[in-house]
């Protein structure tokens, strides 16, 4: 339980801002930038979607030209339909004050409902656990499949595959805690050279078999499936693995913003992955034995190990991508009061974006590594994959029709039209990837059934303790009245004494009378609140009250996107006539240490796993960034 901390949804009519003072970037550079971040993951698909769409297509018998050209035009109409229709057209405009993604689109659909209901909070948590489970498999796919062109180059080194990519990645996630600034100015021109290289290696194999064009035909797709049953489904599961990677588009919505990343995709990134993957087929056709390594086989032998280097490079950049949006997600959640506090470092002192979170790095590298033990290849790991981006995509899809219907109130039957359909073909991948439960597809359920009983839990216990301890706490009326008749010892200074309830007096302020009989010359009731919005402008950061002579109340605002700080907001309060300073100020806070009782309202085993969580949260003086001289921390102990 985070001392101060609760989350305001009704700050739906603030405009953000971000209170960077610094030129912005151009629309090029943006551009540039969203090549390197966003399509990382979508954008190494080819080294693995097309040879393990074909492979399922196939049933094990030799690849076919009408099976070539059915997987080519589902991989066709799928990244024009998921990705370029919903994503790039649609869901790109469904932001929240220039912020994307799932947690985001769950904020919007609260202020569309005017509250915040049940089931689409658990729809969020949902498709945000899902999304972390991305976030574990990607790196681990991605790293195996370009490290596993290396068995082309020599079979002597199909041993060392599976080491070399737990190498190349224990390097990745150790070089997280020094911050990604300097490197990520890399990301973007080494990603152009990638997808021109992928183009270019297509584009020379396509004239192998020129027929293979008419693939852009969606009946071949349709017949396929028509004719193929149950492998057709089988297919399916396969074909999603071009899209993954997708949901990235509006993730990363705040960082470049729409255009940038719409002119990309549709400049540069879906033209190279569509010639590959049609250059795949061609060669394909002309070479059934391809079917091995189709991404590999287009290259010529004198410039197949500089691809494997580049293509490592790509897979990194990937893998570093989803590693940066899970350390974002987990901070939104962290804000939203969906997680205990956890150690937030900055690794940038220019861009406030650029976080390192221990836990969650060691979480994700052992998941990682896990992974590539249990899997060993990307085949294998392919069937595990598109579980977790399937769930995230539904649910997505699910909560975009409750913003464009209530929120920008379009008529019901509009609303379905353009959005049901989308979310149809979402669960027909859906569908498609469950078949695969036993063959991989469990690792991500499991994962994301374990985050989201986690939150859940962390939500419920929350809730349980601010009931159990409010009815020992006194309201603020009742304690002033208790000042008046017997006035304590009155001493020079400010107190600031956090609560997450502004109505009732703070168990460290109660404590402060019953044990040092003293009272501060100003004493501030503060509560810290997160917005249902990524960032509050500075004008309505502050609110305050004068309650009596000696009390007043602070109402503190931040975006769920922002690191709160707590000394820096408060200062922004001697505007509204507040003399602030730091050193005369004392931060009293209540640390709470929590024992499992039989009448708590939940399961034992919830119960510990809620005490767990309670006692692995961060320091509140760390997390609101409060000097640590100027705390007085007051102990209490209460059963849940």
């Amino acid at each position: 339980m985070s001392d101060g901390v609760n989350a305001d949804p009704a700050s739906a009519e603030a405009t953000a801002a971000n209170g960077d003072s610094e030129t912005p970037p151009g629309f090029v550079a943006l551009a540039l930038g969203s090549v390197g971040v966003v399509y990382g993951d979508i954008g190494t698909s080819p080294l693995y979607a097309f040879r393990e769409a074909a492979i399922a297509a196939s049933e094990a018998h030799p690849v076919t030209r009408d099976t070539v050209l059915g997987v080519l035009s589902l991989i066709l109409w799928a990244l024009i339909i998921v990705v370029t229709a919903k994503y790039v057209l649609v869901l790109l405009r469904a932001d929240n004050n220039g912020e994307g993604g799932t947690l985001s689109l769950t904020a919007l659909a609260s202020r569309a409902l005017g509250r915040r209901t049940f089931y689409v909070f658990v729809i969020g948590i949902i498709g945000a656990s899902m999304f972390l489970g991305d976030s574990v498999i990607t790196p681990a796919i991605s790293v195996l499949s370009a490290v596993e062109g290396l068995k082309l180059a020599s079979p002597a080194f199909s041993e060392f595959v599976a080491p070399l990519a737990v190498v190349i990645l224990i390097a990745l996630f150790a070089a997280q805690s020094r911050g990604t600034a300097k490197v990520a100015a890399m990301f973007g021109p080494v990603m152009v050279v990638w997808f021109v290289s992928i183009a270019i290696a297509g584009l020379l194999h396509i004239r192998d078999d020129p027929h293979v064009l008419i693939a852009i035909n969606p009946l071949y797709g349709v017949e396929f499936l028509f004719n193929h049953g149950a492998i057709g489904l089988v297919t399916l599961g396969a074909v999603f693995l071009v899209v993954t990677g997708g949901e990235a588009l509006y993730a990363d919505l705040g960082h470049f913003g729409r255009k940038p990343i719409q002119t990309a995709w549709l400049c540069l990134v879906l033209p190279s992955l569509l010639i590959n993957y049609f250059g795949q087929g061609a060669k394909v056709l002309a070479d059934p034995s391809a079917i091995e390594n189709p991404f590999y086989r287009l290259v010529p032998d004198t410039f197949l190990l500089p691809m494997i280097v580049l293509a490592t490079a790509a897979t990194v950049i990937a893998s570093q991508a989803v590693i940066t949006g899970a350390y974002s997600l987990v901070q939104q959640a962290i804000q939203l009061g969906m997680l205990p506090r956890l150690n937030i470092l900055h690794t940038s002192a220019s861009h406030v974006g650029q976080i390192y979170i221990p836990r969650v790095t060691i979480s994700l590298l052992l998941g990682v590594l896990l992974l590539v033990g249990l899997f060993r290849t990307s085949s294998a790991l392919a069937s595990a994959y598109g579980i977790a981006v399937a769930t995230t995509m539904v649910v997505d899809g699910l909560l975009a029709f409750v913003v464009i219907w209530r929120l920008w109130q379009w008529p019901l039957w509009k609303a379905l039209l353009l959005i049901m359909p989308f979310v149809v073909v979402d669960v027909t991948f859906f569908s498609a990837n469950l078949i695969k439960l036993f063959e991989g597809a469990w690792a991500p359920l499991l994962f994301g059934a374990t985050l989201v009983i986690v939150i859940l839990t962390w939500r419920r216990g929350s809730v349980l303790l601010i009931n159990k301890t409010r009815r020992t706490e006194v309201p603020l009326d009742t304690l002033f009245r208790s000042l008046e008749k017997k006035p304590p010892h009155i001493v020079p200074g400010t107190a600031v004494f956090l609560t997450s309830d502004p109505e009732f007096s703070p168990t460290a302020l109660l404590h402060n009378l019953k044990h040092n009989k003293v009272l501060h010359e100003n004493n501030v009731i503060l509560t810290v609140v997160t917005a249902d919005m990524p960032r509050v402008p500075e004008e309505d950061r502050v609110k305050m009250t004068s309650l009596s002579p000696h009390f007043s109340r602070i109402t503190l605002k931040f975006g769920y996107m922002e690191q709160p700080n707590v000394p820096k907001a408060l200062a922004i309060a001697r505007k509204l006539g507040w003399q602030f300073d730091i050193m005369s100020t004392s931060f009293f806070l209540s640390r709470r240490a929590l024992k499992p009782s039989p009448q708590s309202g939940m399961p034992s085993w919830q119960d510990h796993l809620f005490i767990s969580l309670a006692r692995s949260a961060n320091d509140a003086s760390d997390f609101f960034q409060i000097p640590t001289g100027r705390v007085v921390e007051v102990g209490t102990q209460v059963a849940v």
